[in-house]
Parts: C-alpha cells; sequence; structure tokens
C-alpha cells in the first residue's frame, strides 16, 4: 500500500514496454482486412477494438486492399512486432496460406473472419453464406421470380462456393432447374460488375431478379441496369448480402438484403482469440480448432424476415 500511494504522489507510470517484456506479451492484436472504408469491415472493427479494449488490448490495424502480395507484407511487418494474436479477413485473391504459419509456429493463435480459406486445421468466425442464398433464393421464388441471376464473387473465393452451393441447392429443392449460365463471377470492380451485369442481360431468358454478392456490388449492378433504361426492382429486382446502412438511404436500393452481423463477427472474433490466448498451454499438436457459424437474416426494408 506504501509502494502504490508514493506511486500516485509521484505521479508515476509504468513502463509498459519493461511489463510487455516481463510477461512476453504485447498487449495488441493484429487485424488484416481487405478495405476498411467498406461499411462491413468498418462495424466489424469496431466489434474487435470494443472486445480488446475489455482486455486492455490495442489493435493494431492492415488494410490488403484485396491485394494478396500486401496481405502477406503487413502479416510479415505484424510478425515482426509482435502481435499477441492475429484476425484476418482474406483479400479476395488469396490462394496460397504460408505465411500465416510462421504464427502457428510461434505459437500466436490466428483466426479468420467473414472472409475465410476453405481449410479445415483453422480457427474461424463466419456467416452461413449457404443457407443465407437458399433465404435469398426461397424469397426471390416465394415472389413468383422464376428466372434468377446471381453476380457471384471470385470464383477462387470460398464465400464465393458458398453461395453458389446455397443457389444451386435452393432452386433444386424446389423443383426448378439450376442453370449455370445464370451464375456469373464479377471480380468485385465497378468494371467486373458491369460486365457480369451484361452477360446476364444477353441472355436469351433474362433473369427477372439477380441475387448479388454484397451491397457494394449490387449499387454497381444497379447503376448499368439503370443506364439501360430497365426500371429496378420493377423490371429486374435485386437482393444483396450485407445490409448495408447507407441502402436505406437509396432511391433505387436492393428490395432485400441478407444481415451478416459485422459488429457481432468481430466480438466473436475477438472473443475467441482472447479464448485462445487464455489457452495457450495448447501445443499445436493438441489444439482444438475454434468454429464459429453465425446465421443470416434476410431483411426487407429493414424488417427482418423470419
Amino acid at each position: 500500500m506504501k509502494v502504490k500511494k508514493l506511486a500516485l504522489e509521484l505521479n508515476y507510470e509504468p513502463n509498459q514496454r519493461a511489463i510487455s517484456f516481463q510477461q512476453k506479451k504485447s498487449f495488441s492484436i493484429g487485424v488484416i482486412l481487405p478495405e476498411l472504408s467498406e461499411a462491413f469491415f468498418s462495424a466489424a472493427i469496431s466489434g474487435i477494438e470494443d472486445m480488446a479494449g475489455k482486455h486492455n488490448y490495442s489493435v493494431l490495424l492492415g488494410q490488403s486492399h484485396d491485394d494478396e502480395k500486401r496481405e502477406k507484407q503487413i502479416a510479415e511487418n505484424m510478425k515482426k512486432h509482435p502481435v499477441d494474436g492475429l484476425i484476418v479477413s482474406i483479400a479476395k485473391n488469396t490462394e496460397n496460406y504460408q505465411h500465416f504459419d510462421i504464427f502457428k509456429r510461434l505459437n500466436i493463435p490466428v483466426l479468420f473472419f467473414d472472409r475465410i480459406p476453405n481449410l479445415e486445421d483453422i480457427h474461424s468466425v463466419s456467416c452461413n453464406m449457404e443457407a443465407g442464398t437458399v433465404q435469398a433464393v426461397n424469397f426471390l421464388l416465394d415472389n413468383k421470380h422464376l428466372v434468377i441471376g446471381m453476380i457471384n464473387g471470385p470464383e477462387k473465393l470460398f464465400a464465393s462456393q458458398q453461395r453458389r452451393e446455397g443457389y444451386a441447392k435452393a432452386m433444386i429443392a424446389r423443383n426448378k432447374q439450376f442453370d449455370q449460365e445464370l451464375v456469373v463471377p464479377s471480380d468485385l470492380t465497378k468494371e467486373g460488375t458491369q460486365l457480369a451485369m451484361a452477360k446476364l442481360l444477353a441472355l436469351p431468358n433474362k433473369p427477372t431478379a439477380v441475387i448479388v454478392f454484397n451491397d457494394y456490388v449490387a449499387l454497381d449492378a444497379i447503376q448499368y441496369a439503370r443506364q439501360k433504361n430497365i426500371r429496378i426492382n420493377e423490371d429486374i429486382t435485386f437482393v444483396s448480402f450485407a445490409n448495408l446502412p447507407l441502402c436505406s438511404y437509396m432511391d433505387f436500393a436492393p428490395l432485400a438484403s441478407i444481415e451478416q452481423f459485422p459488429y457481432e463477427q468481430g466480438q466473436n472474433a475477438a472473443a475467441t482469440i482472447f479464448s485462445l490466448l487464455n489457452s495457450s498451454h495448447q501445443t499445436t499438436e493438441t489444439i482444438v480448432y475454434q468454429t464459429i457459424r453465425m446465421e443470416t437474416k434476410l431483411v426487407l426494408n429493414n424488417k427482418v424476415i423470419d
């Protein structure tokens, strides 16, 4: 007590670097995500930071800008920092995940969220994209849309594979033909989305509804359709993913969106990292991988549809 009292009188500030060295911790977690400018990832990082604050941790953030090389560079920098744990949403063109293996060898937990690799030996937090796509297809079929297109993401992205599987499963379950021509990829750029939309509109049997990879892609697709004098949600209806707040302010927004709960995903990701840090006695041979799959919700005019 005397020591604490004297420290207060002298306005003593603990040397955090010395404390970190003594405890062999940096009291920081790293986060790598594609684009902080996207509302989805901004909400996710808020969830991560709020949870980190409760554990007296800081967050070191890096943006890959959807580029695998930049993602590798950021991972290398965070290894040197170092961080106590790493949370990653992979870039759209990431195919090799070896740049994360060094963290495992250093006993630094790595968790993937939202955009996750198609691997079994990883910690992950994500939404059930397959089930979400089934919801979207059923919603459109229930609203008398018989020809439904899809603008998907890059084909190598696992999230794209999940959406495609959900689309096919929903159509087959409702005794509808699964037409592969109605599922076209986009590289998530404006030009790539416009090309995908052009392909759908050029089909002999044009779709009356389109399910789109996310709200940003939907906005580019809607803009292209309007340039072709197509009436939005009349001639053609859009359903997208993410349920971004900005859509509620738009005159021409997707009719419905699949809510992916980015803030909650971020919270769960950070909570899982701290749980893993508290279980640091596990070795690579005894580690139990944590998988959290959150359910999606179809939202129409800001109202959840059960």
